[in-house]
């Protein structure tokens, strides 16, 4: 993996196995969200030997594409993160089960110094 020297604010990170339905559109609002925030950020696809096309589709939409070899999604999840980058990290299924739109009240808290921010799809 080639060394970087930027250094975004944020790094989005998105597990993927056999996501070739929604990873294009997760990484689309992801990469807008980021835009709308006037954030720099990047956002990682960490896959984990998907076989219908997820990689290529992340790729096309404009992600950094990482492969983990070691299989589970935790595995996917720390490859990913390891992969970043930025001085925060956030983290959500590739599914479209998490709106990458509504990231704003994490930014805000990161912003406003908290160390960890959780939420949940619902």
């Amino acid at each position: 993996m080639p060394v970087s020297t930027h250094s975004p604010q944020i790094s989005i990170v998105i597990p993927c196995l056999n996501e070739a339905k929604t990873i294009g559109i997760c990484v689309q609002k992801a990469r807008k969200a980021l835009a709308d925030l006037n954030l720099d950020g990047e956002v990682i696809v960490a896959d984990n030997g998907s076989s219908d096309g997820s990689q290529k589709i992340a790729e096309n939409e404009g992600a950094i594409l990482i492969q983990e070899s070691q299989v589970g999604y935790g595995a996917a999840i720390q490859g990913g993160v390891l992969a970043s980058s930025g001085a925060f990290i956030l983290m959500a299924d590739g599914d479209d089960s998490y709106n990458f739109l509504e990231i704003k009240p994490f930014i805000h808290a990161w912003q406003q110094g908290a160390d960890f921010v959780m939420g949940n799809r619902f």
